[in-house]
């Protein structure tokens, strides 16, 4: 099973033709309401493919937390590990999505702390757990916890957002975006310097490293190995909200086939994973347009791309 730690929130989202100016009034293409929130979005995504998931979460005793949970539970996803706080407020996000730029901007208001020490439920998931895929939320907590355990399972960290006081030692998948790699190990001075930042994040402690770049696609690395790189496929594209979480949940899902001989190593999983959050960007939210695995399959069958058929990066 794959257990998620981290946010999951109640979304207000608007299309719009561009942001509004200030005092200013503009028509939506659309307004909807949808669930989201890294760790939980990543969990819809795994679910959708088929792969056992599980969110350990908390949200308040208010519509909105009901209204989360029962999206997921929708899902597939195991809800047992979501605390609901009594008289605590959910979280709650308004994002304005500018479509011809495919930019957006997001106000969000938080919801609860997560706290595994009072919550026997969520430590026994991620205790049973294969992988636990942690978000900016989620990653204290989590490392507090299997600090304490004589075993503990592997740890997948969605790095695109900042984690105060985050270390890679005891990482098994490191996965920031692109940026945030840039961020943290240096900027780009050269043509084959994603790999040297992702080299760096292998030598500071992490077993696998993975950026994503939006349209140019995902780079990863396991140990020693050959950098991979997979190009998304055409799609059309409507927004890209939640498509990084998608591209977490996805690419969990496929290390797992790869652990059963489904796939062929982090190449293949790579190619599967950017193939899954390229269709998600057909839906205005983050994952009504989530494909299942047959799709998935299928729209990687259809491709001829080099990269996702997960070759080696001609450097």
């Amino acid at each position: 099973m794959l257990v998620f730690v981290g946010v999951a929130t109640a979304d207000a989202i608007a299309l719009v033709d561009r942001y509004p100016d200030a005092d200013e009034r503009i028509v939506a293409q659309d307004v909807l309401f949808a669930g989201g929130g890294p760790a939980a979005t990543a969990a819809v995504a795994a679910a959708r493919l088929g792969i056992d998931a599980a969110l350990v979460s908390a949200v308040g005793d208010d519509d909105e937390g009901h209204r989360i949970v029962e999206g997921l539970a929708a899902e597939g996803v195991d809800v047992s590990g979501i605390r609901r706080i009594p008289g605590g407020r959910s979280a709650r996000s308004v994002v304005v999505i500018d479509g011809p730029h495919r930019t957006r901007a997001i106000v969000n208001r938080p919801g609860p702390d997560i706290e595994l020490d009072t919550d026997p439920a969520a430590r026994a998931l991620i205790e049973a757990s294969d992988w636990v895929h942690v978000d900016q939320l989620g990653w204290g907590p989590v490392r507090r916890f299997v600090n304490r355990l004589a075993q503990f399972p592997r740890l997948s960290v969605d790095a695109g957002n900042p984690i105060p006081g985050y270390t890679q030692a005891g990482t098994a998948l490191y996965a920031p975006t692109l940026p945030a790699l840039m961020a943290r190990y240096g900027s780009h001075v050269g043509p084959n310097d994603t790999e040297a930042l992702l080299r760096r994040a292998l030598a500071d402690g992490a077993q696998i490293a993975v950026a994503t770049g939006g349209g140019d696609g995902s780079w990863g690395i396991a140990g020693n190995g050959t950098l991979r790189h997979a190009t998304p496929p055409p799609a059309d594209i409507a927004s890209t909200l939640g498509a990084g979480d998608v591209f977490h949940g996805a690419l969990l899902a496929g290390l797992v086939r790869a652990a059963r001989g489904e796939f062929e190593g982090l190449g293949e999983a790579l190619a599967y994973a950017t193939t899954v959050a390229s269709l998600s960007c057909r839906g205005i939210d983050g994952r009504s347009r989530i494909p299942d695995h047959a799709e998935a399959l299928r729209c990687l069958a259809a491709s001829t791309a080099p990269a996702t058929q997960g070759e080696d990066l001609a450097r």
